[in-house]
Formats: C-alpha cells, sequence, structure tokens
C-alpha cells in the first residue's frame, strides 16, 4: 500500500519529533491521526496546517485501553476508514537532563514503571486497538521510534534506556507473530535529537560533542529522523520486519 493510501496514527504526534512525522506523512499525501495528551492547542493548529480533510486530533492516553479504542473508533468515523500504519512515538514525562538524573543510588522503580508504561504498554495498547484493522484490510505497518542509548549509553538514563530496550523486544516479538497477516513491526532509533521539547534541557556542549563523534559531524533533527520512519511505512520496506533502524548520523554502529 503506497503512503498516499494509508490512514497513520502518530502517537504524541503534537509535540516535539511528532510533529515532524506528522508533517512527513502529510507532505506524502497520508491521512493522519495526530494524537496528543495534554497538547490540544498544539494539535489543532497541526490540523489546521495541514487541512482537516488529511488531519485529525484525537485526545487520548495511550497507556488506556479503552481510550485508545476510542481513539480509533474516531479516526475511523471521521476518515472512513480503518488505521493501516501506527507510528508509536509518544513519551511519558522525561527530560534529558544529564545533570539532573537520577543515579543508581536514587532512582525509583516507580521511574522505569512510567517509561515501560509509555514505552512497552502503550504500544502493546495501539497494536491491539488497531490489530482488527489491519487484519481486516491485510495490511499493517507498526514503527516504535526507539534509541541508540542502549547500546551506546553515553548518558546513563536507566528508566528510560531500558524500557525502550523493552520496546524493542516486543517490537521482534510482534514482527514474529503478525508477519504472516501483513503487518510489519520495525523500530526506528535516533540519537539525542536537535532540537524536541524532551531535550531542550540538554547543554549545547553535550549537542557539540555527539556531533563531534559522528561521521556527519552533526546532531540529528527531528525532520530526518521523521524521514527514516517514512521508509518502513513505504512500499520499498515491504519485506523488512522486526528490524531497529539507528539514524543517529553514524555515531552507533549496527
Amino acid at each position: 500500500m503506497r503512503i498516499d493510501e494509508q490512514v497513520v496514527l502518530v502517537t504524541g504526534g503534537a509535540r516535539g519529533l511528532g510533529v515532524e512525522i506528522v508533517r512527513a506523512f502529510a507532505r506524502e499525501g497520508a491521512r493522519v491521526v495526530v494524537n496528543y495528551r495534554r497538547s490540544e492547542d498544539a494539535a489543532a493548529d497541526l490540523v489546521r496546517e495541514i487541512g482537516a480533510e488529511r488531519a485529525v486530533a484525537v485526545r487520548a492516553d495511550v497507556t488506556d485501553d479503552d481510550e485508545v479504542r476510542e481513539l480509533v473508533r474516531a479516526a475511523r468515523a471521521h476518515f472512513g476508514a480503518t488505521i493501516t500504519t501506527v507510528v508509536n512515538n509518544a513519551l511519558a514525562d522525561f527530560q534529558f537532563n544529564g545533570d539532573a538524573r537520577p543515579g543508581p543510588e536514587t532512582i525509583t522503580w516507580d521511574a522505569f514503571d512510567a517509561q515501560l508504561r509509555g514505552a512497552v504498554k502503550a504500544t502493546l495498547s495501539t497494536t491491539q486497538a488497531t490489530l482488527p484493522g489491519m487484519c481486516e484490510t491485510g495490511f499493517g505497518r507498526i514503527v516504535t521510534i526507539g534509541t541508540n542509548l542502549f547500546q551506546n549509553p553515553v548518558v546513563p538514563y536507566h528508566d528510560y534506556t531500558a524500557a525502550k530496550a523493552a520496546a524493542l523486544s516486543l517490537t521482534r516479538t510482534l514482527a514474529a507473530d503478525l508477519g504472516p497477516a501483513g503487518i510489519t513491526v520495525n523500530m526506528v532509533s535516533g540519537g539525542l535529537l536537535r532540537t524536541t521539547d524532551a531535550s531542550a534541557a540538554t547543554p549545547d556542549e553535550v549537542f557539540d560533542l555527539i556531533a563531534a563523534s559522528t561521521p556527519l559531524r552533526r546532531a540529528i533533527t527531528p525532520p530526518e529522523l521523521a524521514d527514516a520512519v517514512l521508509f518502513f511505512a513505504s512500499p520499498w520496506a515491504r519485506a523488512v520486519t522486526g528490524q531497529n533502524l539507528i539514524v543517529d548520523g553514524g555515531l552507533v554502529k549496527g
């Protein structure tokens, strides 16, 4: 299925990286569901930018099964078509500020639980809610946003990194189960992006250090990562599933 035939759900689509993912799909002609939890005004502005015929904003906490099912129903009612593609982008409240991060002596299980719910529970909820429609269509694309930090923990964010590593495991097991239904499941893992709401607290010297370590000699931007998400939704990736594509300017290999 071409991108311009797809109905795409982008969780956390009203802020940061999510905005650029929404714009990337809209640019390619897809119809997009802009999910938000608190950013109602930003979501409405983004829909106005794209146009109501090709975008709709729907509030839902994507860790809540009932709210996600209602989101899926609202999207189908608006577009008259089922969601074919899900981008699991929503991030539980988090700031990439190494100086303020809790260390191993002080970090709590609650911090891990919040990130696991945001990275794993939310992915499970969106998958279960959209799976019937994907099976009905005989086509599905699930893309989860990961991180290169579990391969290169240059800053050891224990809770965030552990949750994203678990999300990669879920990506690969879902790929094995859903492949026969024509559904691919993949992950796109960025490095520190310059700049999103979550990375705004990162000092410039950290960005500069990371940039100097990459072959491209620069930090990657949200629009560049968004373009990589498009690949997994495109016909060119029809035989690719269970993979983790690292988009960080070449900092981490494989």
